[in-house]
């Protein structure tokens, strides 16, 4: 079973929580917006640490290193995807500035029967987008994700409220 690992960038907007998403790059998903977005992930290789792998991909599928943050990591747990790949994703808040990211890239034959490999971009851009939109964008395996953020940053902000 492949083991991905991803980490989720958030950031708070006049008290809306925005968080940071990749567009798929290659032919398939080009005009495709609603499902065409991913938190950045990748493979875990054998034996590395999930969480190890997560800040790896970052750096590799967004071409900068994450940025750094004040508090821990939050732990999103594992979903699985409709594939059947599992990912597990981990939450930081921070800033980060989308126009800045150069992804890694992939080879892939286009157009289809051609015999021409061509390179694309595991990811053609970024955005930060409030939760609610980006649950509409995001592949739905991913969904669940999104949903625990919201859950924790709820949780967090009533037990900062409380007396």
């Amino acid at each position: 079973m492949k083991q991905s690992a991803g980490l989720v960038l958030y950031r708070f907007r006049d008290d809306v929580v925005e968080v940071l998403l990749g567009h798929m790059g290659g032919p398939l998903w080009a005009r495709k917006d609603a499902g065409g977005w991913t938190i950045p992930k990748g493979e875990v290789e054998p034996g590395e640490d999930g969480h190890a792998a997560a800040l790896r991909e970052f750096a590799e599928e967004l071409g900068v290193p994450a940025p750094t943050a004040e508090a821990p990591d939050l732990d999103l747990g594992t979903v699985r995807q409709r594939a059947g790949k599992l990912v597990a994703a981990w939450a930081r808040e921070a800033e980060l500035d989308v126009t800045t990211i150069s992804s890694n890239t992939f080879a892939l034959e286009w157009p289809p029967r051609s015999g021409r490999m061509q390179e694309f971009p595991e990811l053609d851009r970024a955005g930060w987008f409030p939760l609610s939109r980006a649950r509409g964008l995001v592949v739905a395996g991913q969904v669940p994700l999104l949903d625990r953020l919201e859950e924790h940053l709820a949780d967090a902000r009533d037990r900062a409220v409380e007396p």
